[in-house]
């Protein structure tokens, strides 16, 4: 098997190109692909189902698909103000995010529909740690903030071990970017606990043994601290999954540790939807893409620039034509 896997944090199935990229890597090897509820607001786990379409079962019951669930963002945020979720922290407006056990479970369901499984191989919390960051802008001590958060932990390993029981799950885990913080940085995720906290969970929910198998961190040149925790993860006998391996944070700057050249064919593109839109009917599409290219340099890095083509001017672009026809 590959040690290395194909993550889907900026995939859609709105593109061929990121489809066509699940597919090769396939077929060059990659057996485990990471997405969430909230990448694209579900459209990576859409791309990863329109991929994996392609190869037979022998193939795809050889692709490992890892998910995660926690955020509140895009349609889950629109569902939430018309039917809110329990237990939500509300970290930003268009970021809010749950743990609890029926938020879980609706993201689960979720996400099976959109990646066509019936089954999940491993479901990851994705940053439980904004329980922390809400409960200390709320001025709540640091050690009944991580108590509670604990708590919230602890309900929904119960919750995934009767996922697991059931069926719908293979195993699960944590995705934090927490654990790579120091164990002095008030944002650290402490992780010692975490088996003692799944086997008591196991236990809850009548297992033999827990199926906490995974936890996900960043580490990479520049965020080293969690290799404190992988070597922990290790030791007893968790897989470990490093996100941002080519990307780092640093105080409050992202830092890009690999580098590409533009590409060659933008503005052949550029060009050719400009001249096809250059007319009356489609002149408020010929002014969308023309501001869009001269703007492109003020987004702060690629994933916003993408995030919001694919949210805001794309679903315009579609609107645009459907008026037009």
């Amino acid at each position: 098997m590959s040690n290395f896997a194909f993550g889907t944090y900026r995939v859609t199935d709105q593109n061929p190109e990121h489809v066509q990229a699940i597919i090769d890597a396939v077929e060059e090897g990659v057996r485990l692909i990471d997405t969430s509820t909230n990448y694209m607001d579900g459209e990576s786990e859409r791309a990863i189902a329109k991929a994996l379409r392609h190869f037979d079962d022998s193939v795809r019951d050889e692709v490992e698909i890892v998910s995660k669930f926690g955020y509140i963002q895009g349609s889950n945020l629109l569902t939430h103000k018309e039917e809110p979720f329990e237990d939500v922290v509300e970290y930003s407006e268009t970021c809010f995010h749950s743990i609890s056990k029926s938020f879980m479970l609706h993201q689960l369901e979720q996400s099976l529909l959109r990646l066509e499984l019936q089954t999940l191989d491993c479901y990851l919390l994705h940053n439980p740690e904004y329980y922390i960051f809400n409960a200390l802008n709320k001025k709540m001590p640091l050690d009944e903030a991580l108590d509670n958060m604990f708590d919230r932990i602890f309900d929904v390993f119960v919750a995934l071990e009767e996922q697991v029981t059931n069926g719908t799950i293979k195993s699960y885990g944590i995705s934090s970017n927490s654990f790579s913080k120091a164990d002095t940085d008030i944002e650290f995720l402490p992780f010692e606990d975490l088996i003692i906290l799944a086997d008591k969970a196991a236990q809850m929910a009548g297992n033999q043994t827990h199926s906490f198998t995974t936890i996900q961190l960043p580490i990479n040149l520049v965020e080293r601290e969690g290799l404190k925790c992988a070597s922990w993860a290790k030791k007893n006998g968790l897989r470990v999954l490093v996100n941002r391996p080519l990307n780092a944070q640093k105080g409050e700057l992202m830092f890009r540790l690999a580098e590409y050249d533009e590409s060659s064919e933008y503005y052949n593109y550029l060009n050719e939807l400009l001249e096809v839109s250059d007319n009356e009917e489609l002149r408020s599409l010929y002014t969308l893409i023309e501001q869009l290219d001269t703007n492109k340099h003020k987004f702060g890095w690629i994933g916003d620039y993408e995030s919001f083509l694919y949210s805001q001017i794309i679903p315009h672009i579609q609107k645009s034509l459907k008026r037009d026809r």
